[in-house]
């Protein structure tokens, strides 16, 4: 049977918090994919979709546009989203036209993993929770729903009901939700299923194994849940995210500019990175390489092959005279300004002061007095290369089979250039993914706790990272680099990050930062 499913997504998910600031919370990230992906995919691929947007409407539009080209998906914008007379009955009625037939309501949060029964008989969906006080529930005799109960109407025995529906008698169905006004408006589609149930029609109850993704502790154990073993380590960020979808992979960023000046980058790193194979304003596609995960994948002679690979990549650029007043000045605003906004932007951010406290037992001075005592203009004499801007071992893919390195996530810009960056900052994000395991970050494999005169933390590493990173610190010495300089900024990039990442991973970043920070200035230029 060839049928439609209605998918409403318009509400602003205020359930959730700051995770839907910059996103509509059917594009919040389970796994490697968002939630709108994860529902779509539980139906046919001959299903017609109709997709009710809102809140975040155009960033809804600009997925479908990218990651369903070829299905059939229908889009309804919602005008009346939030605030008086919105509600998920609305958002039904303002559906009804495309809907003049059996369908499928399946709610945006809502995820199931058994084979989801077609619209040729009325029936609703119900899941298993200890607490059911804060769903609406279903009262069930033989197999049929014989009473819907509103939350606060909830009895024992009950049955919650996970918004997910089947409508056959779709006429019945309009009728009622017509019929009940405000009533309607408030309760969405669980009207429309009383006024079946008032007309003395069956609607049958389904079971289902039910993973919610529209309150934050069930969004929790959905993610786990979802969670691959081999699936990329990705840390996240409140206004970027990164989809795998099939053949192709696609990156989020709340900043227009940061989507444009990453695809006008590619065309410069033609050979080392994926094929681009999409873009809108806020997102861009590229085509899924083969390959691991070089933090999955790596041994010391694939280390010391990418170093010798990346000689190459890192394309020494000659400036002139002008040229090199710019690149000093693009990386003086890049290492000194950056690093004090981003700093007080952690302070502001975690509620933190700048002070004396200890790291793990360490007596510290205020982290503005080190800053304070560097030599920027040492710091700032960078060596202008071809650059990626996010190099560590998340970002580089090996494939095995064809003995080859793709470069993944690079950076936009290195300042004011496109072309033009420092290679000793890639060489410090390379140091800084060395230092702290991403993978073992995602498994909150970290203890950070930040008390009023100390700051202590534990960092988890694995053994061939370490040995990787004495290695590099070989490669780098037979090379004639300034094994100082990598890692100064090493320290400087971890107090920059900190202000992006989640707490308290961001507490554990300012803590190693600035103890890393003070360890580095006490050895000295020449301690290498």
């Amino acid at each position: 049977m060839k049928y439609t499913v209605l998918i409403p997504a318009a509400g602003t998910g205020s359930r959730l918090g700051k995770v839907t600031k910059y996103l509509n919370k059917s594009l919040v990230s389970v796994g490697t994919k968002p939630v709108l992906a994860r529902v779509i995919e539980m139906f046919p691929d001959d299903a017609k979709i109709v997709l009710a947007v809102g809140y975040k409407a155009d960033l809804m539009k600009e997925f479908i546009t990218l990651a369903y080209p070829h299905r059939q998906i229908e889009i309804v914008e919602i005008s009346l989203y939030e605030g008086k007379g919105s509600g998920l009955g609305f958002t039904l009625l303002a559906c009804e036209e495309l809907l003049q037939e059996p369908f499928v309501f399946c709610s945006c949060d809502t995820l199931v993993t058994e084979n989801i029964p077609e619209p040729d008989h009325n029936w609703m969906g119900f899941g298993a929770r200890d607490q059911i006080t804060q769903y609406r529930t279903l009262q069930t005799k033989n197999g049929y729903v014989s009473r819907i109960l509103e939350k606060e109407e909830a009895e024992e025995h009950c049955k919650p009901y996970i918004g997910l529906a089947g409508i056959y008698d779709y006429t019945s169905f309009w009728k009622a939700m017509k019929a009940g006004q405000d009533v309607a408006i408030t309760q969405g589609e669980a009207f429309g299923f009383k006024g079946l149930l008032a007309e003395h029609i069956d609607v049958a109850s389904h079971p289902f194994t039910w993973f919610d993704t529209g309150i934050p502790k069930e969004l929790e154990n959905t993610r786990k849940f979802f969670q691959k073993k081999n699936d990329p380590n990705i840390l996240e960020k409140e206004n970027e995210a990164i989809w795998f979808m099939n053949d192709m992979v696609i990156k989020y960023s709340d900043s227009i500019n940061f989507i444009q000046d990453r695809v006008k980058r590619a065309k410069g790193l033609g050979g080392y990175i994926p094929q681009i194979v999409g873009k809108t304003e806020h997102m861009y596609a590229y085509a899924y390489e083969q390959g691991e995960v070089l933090s999955k994948a790596v041994t010391l002679p694939r280390f010391a092959k990418l170093l010798e690979w990346s000689k190459v990549f890192w394309k020494k650029k000659e400036l002139c005279p002008q040229e090199r007043e710019q690149f000093n000045e693009d990386c003086m605003k890049f290492y000194r300004d950056k690093t004090y906004e981003r700093v007080q932007l952690f302070y502001q951010k975690f509620q933190k002061e700048d002070g004396t406290e200890s790291i793990n037992g360490l007596g510290m001075p205020t982290l503005q007095s080190m800053l304070d005592q560097l030599d920027w203009d040492y710091v700032a004499e960078g060596a202008a290369v071809r650059f990626h801007g996010d190099f560590h071992f998340e970002n580089i893919l090996y494939d095995e089979e064809r003995d080859r390195f793709v470069f993944l996530d690079w950076r936009q810009n290195f300042g004011s250039s496109m072309e033009i960056g420092d290679i000793y900052y890639d060489f410090a994000k390379l140091l800084h993914g060395l230092i702290v395991c991403h993978e073992l970050i995602a498994q909150d494999r970290y203890d950070v706790d930040w008390e009023e005169d100390r700051i202590s933390f534990t960092l988890y590493r694995k053994q061939i990272l370490v040995e990787c990173e004495n290695c590099f610190y070989q490669w780098l010495k037979d090379h004639g680099y300034d094994v100082h300089k990598v890692k100064l900024l090493t320290a400087l990039i971890y107090l920059n990050i900190a202000a992006l990442h989640h707490y308290p991973y961001s507490l554990m970043l300012y803590g190693l930062g600035k103890e890393m920070l003070y360890q580095i200035i006490r050895e000295g230029r020449h301690a290498d």
